[in-house]
């Protein structure tokens, strides 16, 4: 089986060394290119470059990175599978749409207090309907939850095993252990 290839574009507060780029890095071929956050465009053409050479199977934007990465698709300088994490799209002056034929999943916290839940929704429903997929779930800005847990890695697995018939099956890492759902008691 073939390690997948993440391209991760971390957010403002972001790096190499963070919380989603070690995840990816622990269970994937993963490259984090370091970027200089003050320069937009110096961080799209930074992204593209990186696509031309490492050829990821999958691109990944945290916040500032999902707009980087809505940047990259808008410019079709990238067209595969690619996943959003709190893009911040709109907040970098951006157009709400997403190309067409391109498998885009965005996951969003509700309890987001940095980027509006609802730029997500506005921009879900862009692009081609079958293949754009957003996920709503309970975690913050950050998404702390899903990266601790290891779902994270379970979305980039999903979503590149949904969006390819000519990649062999990812090597993707084991489910996480699920909490066993019962009663709890008030005391």
């Amino acid at each position: 089986m073939k390690s997948l290839r993440v391209q991760f574009v971390h957010g403002l507060e972001g790096s190499p060394q963070g919380a989603k780029a070690q995840l990816f890095a622990q269970h994937f071929t993963a490259l984090t290119p370091a970027m200089d956050t003050r320069d937009f465009d110096a961080c799209v053409a930074l992204h593209a470059a990186a696509i031309a050479t490492f050829k990821p199977d999958i691109l990944v934007g945290s916040s500032f990175g999902g707009a980087v990465a809505v940047a990259l698709l808008q410019r079709r300088v990238w067209r595969g599978p690619t996943l959003l994490l709190a893009q911040a799209a709109p907040h970098f002056g951006l157009a709400a749409e997403l190309p067409e034929g391109v498998h885009v999943w965005l996951v969003h916290g509700r309890g987001d207090d940095v980027v509006d839940i609802a730029d997500s929704r506005t921009l879900a429903r862009s692009g081609t309907p079958d293949l754009v997929r957003l996920i709503e779930v309970d975690d913050d800005h950050s998404l702390h939850r899903m990266v601790e847990s290891g779902g994270l890695a379970e979305v980039v697995c999903e979503l590149v095993k949904r969006s390819s018939t000519t990649l062999p099956a990812p090597r993707c890492p084991p489910a996480a252990p699920r909490r066993p759902k019962g009663r709890s008691r008030r005391r």
